[in-house]
């Protein structure tokens, strides 16, 4: 292997000795601090566990991964890149490259062909910017089977995942992850460690999958439009957004009364708990 840091340097080599251009549609940006990718790994705590990794890049993060894993998935939708990944992973018998989409993948299927079930799967990845929840809410709708998620991505968005109620940044993605995964922001990157230098800063968060969420409804398909719905005008209250979008208002009115909320709740004051008992009660009355 050519480097074994992701040095500035390094990955200039990497970028010149190929002649890779930088390409802003996969939104790649290259993180250049080998201190934050020894974090990053330390977070994800993949010591024997099954990875997969999204976006190799230029193999900064997956060359610390190998160290620790059992084995590393990395899937790379760059046809540029999988010559540059394959020669600078070729003598690792724990790493796979996958080209392909992730966004395009059947996860479970691939997790079952790949993974031997004997080592519990993890996901860690610098996430590209424009299809972060794109990504994780498809894998936690699609599959149980990763256990632990140690994602980088843009600040404002790790901080909505995580939000609690009464917190401005709490919405209905907040709420949709927090269903299936306690979620928790574990670092804050500077803008400054990447090539190119994007124009915010970044946070890793960590999803931990709950065996069986404490949130558990049979209305789930239900739950989930409900909280889109509840979330359609932020600045109406929760009993405007749910009539507008079609529920029975009265029928949402004894919910709040029957539950002591003020009829001018606004849906970001309730909990993941609050939506759930909102759901059955609209289903089952």
């Amino acid at each position: 292997m050519k480097s074994k840091s992701g040095t500035i340097e390094a990955i200039q080599n990497l970028i010149k000795e190929n002649d890779f251009f930088i390409k802003k549609k996969f939104g790649q940006n290259f993180i250049t601090d080998t201190n934050v990718l020894n974090s990053i790994v330390n977070v994800a705590d993949i010591k024997d566990c099954d990875v997969i990794e999204i976006g190799p890049g230029l193999g900064s993060l997956t060359c610390h991964l190998l160290d620790y894993a059992h084995k590393v998935v990395a899937y790379e939708v760059d046809s540029d890149l999988i010559p540059i990944l394959t020669d600078l992973f070729k003598d690792y018998d724990n790493f796979e490259l996958v080209h392909n989409d992730i966004l395009e993948v059947d996860i479970d299927k691939e997790i079952s062909e790949r993974f031997d079930g004997k080592h519990k799967i993890c996901l860690v990845a610098n996430l590209p910017y424009y299809i972060t929840t794109a990504i994780i809410l498809k894998l936690l709708s699609e599959t149980d089977k990763i256990k632990s998620y140690t994602m980088m991505m843009q600040d404002e968005v790790a901080d909505r995942i995580c939000s609690k109620p009464d917190v401005k940044d709490y919405n209905s993605l907040s709420i949709a992850i927090q269903y299936r995964a306690r979620a928790k922001k574990v670092l804050k990157i500077s803008r400054n460690i990447f090539i190119p230098k994007p124009n915010v800063d970044s946070a890793v968060i960590r999803l931990d999958l709950y065996d069986e969420s404490p949130y558990k409804t049979k209305y789930e398909e239900e739950f989930f439009k409900l909280i889109r719905d509840a979330f359609n005008m932020r600045r109406k209250t929760l009993v405007n957004n749910l009539k507008n979008t079609g529920y029975d208002k009265d029928k949402v009115l004894e919910f709040i009364h029957k539950y002591n909320f003020n009829e001018a709740v606004r849906s970001e004051q309730l909990s993941v708990s609050d939506f759930k008992n909102l759901i059955e009660f609209l289903m089952e009355n």
